[in-house]
């Protein structure tokens, strides 16, 4: 009976610790101001991209050459296009595309980073061939490869992920690698491993947990970083073919009449703004709060 109530004392101690903990953790994050703005200028991006597209009342998609190049009214909120397209609901379809890539990438490249980086730390032999890899894909700049790739495979958004998960895997790969080589001379590992524990129990129960903090700071930036790119391939042809609304078509198209209808240019401009500047102070945030030091 002792044995039993003991039992369930340390279950029920152990249960408090991680309820404290978790109070600990959210008062952190709720008193960190950059976490928070940017938290929520996400919300708001994502409410918008998905609650906005109900509520408009205009096709992305829809013309009428009599209302070409309107400016902002009670009729069109953000005016309308040079072909007469309403620039609100290009915007608010616009964001999904961006944000549906943003986060595909950040998902994609974290998980296949975080394979590559964990098995490079492990295994040297293997850590020469994939890192040699990653500096020679890391050694091109971002928009040049993602061009490259994108004139490979063909404009569309399926393409742009594969393509920006090829572009930034790399980055992730580095930071993991980094974290788990670290991790790989603790010593609990080395006792893990003279009790006869497999390499994969090693990598995915005692190495992977422990890499997980840099990785989700770096995804954060990572997703920053797919927004710009992807909209700099629409503004340029290679990203979302058109008439496909993207933040980056939308400027491309308003880059011709920047002079006449600042609308175009000025609005989706805002967007890409917020989402970046939204994921960056998130990014900087968390990092704050899972190593302070830093």
């Amino acid at each position: 009976m002792d044995t039993v109530r003991q039992n369930v004392n340390l279950t029920e101690t152990k249960n408090n610790l991680k309820k404290q903990q978790r109070r600990l953790l959210m008062r952190k994050f709720l008193s960190n101001k950059p976490a928070v703005t940017g938290l929520s200028i996400m919300l708001f991006l994502i409410i918008l991209s998905t609650v906005g597209a109900w509520l408009v009342q205009y096709s992305p998609l829809e013309m009428d050459p009599t209302s070409r190049l309107e400016g902002p009214s009670a009729e069109h909120v953000l005016g309308t296009d040079n072909f007469g397209r309403d620039l609100l609901s290009r915007v608010i379809y616009g964001s999904q595309v961006s944000l549906i890539v943003g986060f595909s990438v950040a998902l994609i490249t974290s998980v296949c980073g975080m394979i590559i980086g964990l098995y490079a730390s492990y295994y040297k032999r293997l850590d020469n061939i994939l890192m040699r890899i990653c500096d020679g894909l890391m050694s091109f700049p971002a928009i040049l490869l993602a061009i490259a790739i994108m004139a490979a495979l063909g404009p569309s958004i399926n393409n742009v992920i594969l393509a920006l998960s090829i572009v930034y895997t790399p980055h992730i790969a580095r930071v993991v690698r980094s974290s788990g080589i670290v991790v790989r001379k603790q010593t609990y590992i080395e006792a893990i491993e003279s009790q006869g524990a497999s390499s994969t129990r090693v990598i995915w129960k005692r190495m992977a947990p422990n890499t997980l903090s840099p990785l989700i700071v770096q995804s954060t930036f990572i997703f920053a970083n797919a927004i710009i790119i992807e909209a700099a391939l629409s503004f340029l042809g290679a990203g979302v073919p058109a008439p496909q609304p993207s933040w980056g078509n939308i400027l491309y198209d308003g880059k011709l009449v920047i002079f006449n209808a600042w609308w175009m240019t000025v609005f989706p401009g805002i967007c890409i703004i917020l989402s970046t500047l939204g994921l960056n102070l998130a990014g900087d945030g968390l990092r704050d709060i899972i190593d302070p030091n830093s």
